[in-house]
């Protein structure tokens, strides 16, 4: 039985790691903390684990996160950084959902977040958890620094043509948008219904903090230098994000569609929560809500020369909650899809 702890538990990261992991068997959920709301039944909180789980927020007290076996971090940026190393040192293993161990130049990092960063010598140490990429590691690592929910996405898509050598890495396009779920739980003018709906708005045109993070993922796949323009979308869905990548090919290479799809059927052939969809078929996000798949698709465009990538996921899943217990799974040798297998929502 593996004792698992969860700081931040109040925002919806928080919540989707409750709701996935309440009903497994081969896990106790034993701290679940909240300053704000110490003493209340989680279950006041999130009606929905009503009858699913019977404890209540407690503070974050090191020593009785200390008795956990592993730690989620579902806490907002600068907050993880200043209390991983207690835990490490008695043993705990940590999964951070936020970006404090994701970027590994901490120059870069504090450029983007505006703070100082407080822990560098765990970010050289952490695992970066994409576990198409770093399976291996992710199963010996004591820290795992979860991917971004948009870096997920386009880096999932980008890959395998980085990874062929076929495209010209220097003019990569991702278009992506995003549910409002994706800007956390929190009261924001922007995100509230009546400003968000029935509407569909680009953000972060110059300059988002997942860019550096996707550009260091899609750097390790290649020897060529790697530029990319990223422009996110908020769209007035509560869920879901769908990634438009483009990539011109690489001067000299030729590609057909035949090619392209062996390709990425051949990358992604073993891993469980990539579905590359059968030419014809393309990605939404409905077919992904609330499970933990991500389903991509690539389509070749003669006349232009350029190849179009879609790729689809969950937000909270696959590109934060669900992605962070994959790599529980990896790190204790259960079956990688253990407590994953949920069938998407529809409608």
């Amino acid at each position: 039985m593996i004792r698992i702890g969860i700081v931040g538990a109040t925002g919806y990261t928080g919540v989707e790691l409750l709701r996935l992991l309440a009903p497994r068997a081969d896990v106790e959920i034993a701290v679940v903390t909240s300053r704000e709301l110490q003493g209340v039944p989680v279950h006041r909180h999130f009606p929905n684990l009503r009858g699913h789980l019977d404890i209540a927020f407690s503070a974050p007290d090191a020593a009785e996160l200390g008795t956990c076996d592993v730690v989620f971090f579902a806490t907002p940026h600068a907050v993880a950084m200043q209390s991983v190393k207690p835990l490490l040192d008695q043993g705990v293993r940590v999964i951070d959902l936020s970006a404090d161990f994701r970027i590994k130049d901490i120059p870069l990092w504090e450029q983007w977040y505006k703070t100082p960063h407080t822990a560098a010598d765990l970010v050289a140490e952490a695992v970066y958890g994409l576990p198409e990429v770093n399976r291996d590691a992710i199963k010996t690592a004591r820290l795992i620094a979860v991917p971004g929910c948009y870096p997920t996405a386009i880096q999932l898509g980008f890959l395998p043509l980085l990874e062929e050598g076929l495209v010209d890495t220097q003019h990569l396009i991702a278009d992506a948008k995003s549910g409002v779920s994706g800007a956390g739980r929190k009261a924001v003018e922007d995100f509230l219904l009546c400003e968000a709906t029935e509407s569909i708005k680009a953000y972060g045109i110059t300059g988002h903090r997942h860019h550096p993070e996707i550009c260091q993922g899609l750097q390790q796949a290649t020897l060529d230098p790697v530029k990319l323009t990223f422009i996110p979308h908020l769209t007035p869905m509560v869920r879901g994000i769908l990634a438009t990548l483009y990539a011109p090919v690489k001067k000299g290479v030729s590609v057909s569609q035949p090619q392209l799809q062996s390709v990425f059927e051949a990358r992604y052939a073993e891993e469980p929560f990539v579905d590359v969809l059968p030419p014809g078929l393309w990605p939404a996000t409905r077919n992904v809500k609330g499970s933990n798949r991500c389903e991509i698709a690539v389509s070749y465009n003669v006349e232009t020369n350029m190849i179009v990538v879609l790729a689809a996921e969950d937000n909270l899943v696959k590109g934060a909650s669900g992605q962070a217990i994959q790599n529980m799974n990896l790190m204790f040798g259960l079956a990688e899809t253990a407590g994953l297998q949920t069938v998407a929502l529809l409608p």
